[in-house]
């Protein structure tokens, strides 16, 4: 009854927080004026915007082939694109179903055993978890200054240096906890990080490292710059600085895993990155809405077109 109970909060909170989070954003900026910033948008950026998106999505489907191939499975591109973007789609509905979906797929057009499709996702996302907390700590090395300069302005700067060493503390105690825990959640977390450890290196025994480095930093790199380029499609926002847009990428990225597919809370995310930075909080909450619609219509169109024509491209099978 406990486990049942927990799996349907598990659906249910995200939603819920979705939800709440949609109308807490239209409280604060109406669906009238919403609709008139998608109106004026420059469509000819989000446009582009979606256009560097589907190259990261397509990179990733390419990307997938390195880490099959060396189990001996050579499975066709076609069935890793439409699968990337089935993944996409299912994790609308319910969150991280949707690499079980991609690893089902494999199973069921490629003959790749499920337990091999999902290992070789799994680390996949240990190389993307990389990339990204190597993207977070060039943003806190480029924004040190600014990122000292907040925290000094909102808080005691003798009260600071207590925070930090009794943060020191409290990790040198977690860790010696984890080293020396054998069963509970200190052995889950201890696993867990044993997992990305291993999963970081096997990266570099592949045959393909290389291409495999260089697609997983295109992936992110592509990201990146959707992100910056779709700002400029709303006005106010011409002149977003370096560090907005690599505080709101990081945000919102982070935001997708809080709710379906990012909903409600996406748009939040960036309202609270860029208000750091002094920007206005109507076209950066505007922005976070067409961000948000423009790459999700892109993913419910392609990524339900890939589970209609998945069985018609593999019907010969």
């Amino acid at each position: 009854m406990n486990k049942s109970l927990l799996k349907i909060l598990k659906i249910l909170l995200p939603i819920l927080l979705g939800v709440f989070l949609i109308g807490y954003s239209l409280s604060k900026l109406s669906f009238q004026d919403l609709l008139g910033y998608f109106k004026t948008a420059n469509y000819t950026y989000i446009v582009l915007g979606l256009f560097l998106g589907l190259l990261s999505h397509l990179s990733r489907a390419y990307r997938w082939l390195f880490m099959l191939e060396p189990m001996g499975y050579k499975v066709k591109l076609g069935n890793s694109i439409m699968a990337v973007f089935a993944t996409y789609l299912v994790n609308y509905t319910i969150p991280r179903a949707g690499e079980v979906a991609r690893a089902s797929i494999l199973t069921n057009y490629e003959n790749v055993p499920f337990d091999k499709g999902f290992g070789s996702i799994v680390a996949e996302r240990v190389a993307d978890l990389i990339v990204l907390l190597l993207i977070i700590t060039v943003t806190l090395f480029l924004q040190f200054d600014f990122i000292y300069a907040f925290f000094i302005e909102k808080f005691d700067s003798s009260k600071l240096i207590v925070g930090g060493v009794l943060l020191l503390l409290l990790m040198g105690v977690f860790l010696f906890f984890i080293r020396r825990s054998k069963a509970g959640i200190g052995l889950k977390i201890k696993q867990f990080v044993n997992g990305i450890i291993e999963g970081a290196l096997s990266i570099f025994k592949m045959k393909k490292k290389g291409a495999f480095i260089f697609h997983t930093f295109f992936i992110w790199g592509m990201y990146l710059l959707m992100f910056y380029v779709t700002s400029l499609s709303v006005a106010g926002l011409n002149a977003v600085p370096v560090g907005a847009i690599l505080v709101g990428f990081i945000l919102a990225t982070f935001s997708i895993a809080a709710t379906n597919g990012g909903i409600g809370s996406y748009p939040e995310a960036i309202v609270i990155a860029f208000l750091l930075f002094g920007l206005s909080e109507d076209p950066s909450r505007a922005f976070g809405w067409i961000m948000w619609t423009s790459q999700t219509l892109m993913i419910i169109v392609l990524g339900g077109a890939s589970l209609l024509y998945l069985p018609i491209y593999n019907r010969k099978k």
